[in-house]
């Protein structure tokens, strides 16, 4: 009966390959980097979501005053 083929382990290191004595040092900064970017985006996008939403309230409330004083001014033209 056939035997399946061996597998070669995928992170097999030689101890006589030179490895760079930074890269590791190097990688972290840049997770760290990557994390405070990503924070910054988040907090980017909450803060642009946060100004919407406070111009939305702010045309509303405009429109409403406007809608009020129409109304007023339409009771005092009319005698409503």
């Amino acid at each position: 009966m056939a035997q399946p083929a061996r597998q070669q382990p995928e992170h097999d290191l030689d101890p006589s390959l030179p490895l760079d004595p930074h890269a590791v040092r190097r990688e972290y900064r840049r997770q760290r980097l990557l994390r405070k970017a990503r924070r910054e985006r988040i907090r980017q996008r909450r803060l642009a979501a946060l100004r919407f939403a406070l111009f939305l309230a702010l045309l509303l409330a405009l429109s409403l005053a406007l809608v009020v004083t129409a109304w007023h001014e339409v009771q005092r033209l009319f005698g409503i």
